[in-house]
């Protein structure tokens, strides 16, 4: 007999030698794992709605565009340059009095912020209340870098004669 037909007789192979016994399996099942109430997983994204609607309730009450109220910008300050944050006040005061053209007029990135976050707050209580985990915004790198890349844009359209419709 040549090695390519002989075929291995699988009954004649010896058996794998078995595990030592180990300790005796419990008589009940093990206690399924306790879910967490309703209330317990809606705590955290309540609470931060809660903490934003509470800064933005502030914001609409003490109008930022009073002086002594808040701070100035440093870098407006000390370089007369708007950065891309610039006017974020004025636009969550005029957004938290419903006023959405003076919002989008003071500062639209942080008007197009507010609608991610809005998004962003109702998946994350949609998933709460179904019992899911809570969502992950884990982006690519490469993500990060074109949102800088358009937040600097921003930053240097607005500050340039033809998108003085940026500037607050």
């Amino acid at each position: 007999m040549t090695g390519e037909n002989r075929r291995v007789d699988a009954s004649r192979t010896p058996p794998a030698p078995h595990p030592a016994p180990g300790p005796p399996a419990p008589a009940y099942p093990p206690p399924a794992p306790a879910r967490a109430s309703r209330a317990r997983n809606l705590a955290v994204p309540v609470l931060t709605l809660a903490g934003v609607a509470a800064a933005f309730a502030y914001v609409g009450a003490v109008d930022p565009n009073e002086p002594g109220h808040y701070p100035v910008c440093p870098l407006l300050r000390l370089t007369g340059i708007l950065c891309p944050g610039c006017g974020g006040l004025r636009s969550a005061h005029a957004f938290a009095r419903g006023d959405l053209l003076t919002a989008l007029g003071a500062n639209a990135a942080a008007v197009v912020g507010y609608a991610l976050f809005a998004a962003f707050t109702a998946v994350w209580l949609a998933r709460a209340w179904r019992g899911a985990p809570a969502p992950r915004v884990a982006l690519k790198p490469a993500y990060w870098w074109v949102f800088g890349a358009l937040m600097l844009t921003f930053a240097i359209v607005r500050n340039l004669p033809f998108g003085s419709a940026l500037a607050p």
